[in-house]
């Protein structure tokens, strides 16, 4: 299963248009631009792992339009999944 339809999934988003896939893409990329950021790696997103499920999360944000409360909602999954790619938090900036 491709990640787009991963993501229209967890949002319940049953329909299929041009439209709501770009904009499903769009912020499936800005969700990955953000976590690998915030790594400074590039993490995998097609495996269930954090990464994943963080992204999803981001998305489902994104997509209830609440995007501004998703650092603060997960930053300890964040601390964590910084740590488990290699960076210490005190050292990157969330």
């Amino acid at each position: 299963m491709a990640l787009i339809d991963d993501v229209k999934n967890y949002l319940d988003i049953t329909w299929d248009d041009t439209d709501t896939n770009l904009k499903i893409e769009g912020i499936i990329q800005r969700g990955q631009n953000f976590l690998n950021k915030k790594t400074n790696s590039v993490l995998d997103y097609e495996t269930e792992n954090r990464a994943k499920e963080l992204l999803l999360e981001y998305c489902r944000f994104v997509h209830n339009g609440i995007l501004n409360e998703f650092e603060m909602e997960y930053l300890p999954m964040l601390k964590d999944l910084i740590e488990e790619n290699g960076g210490s938090y005190g050292t990157k900036k969330i």
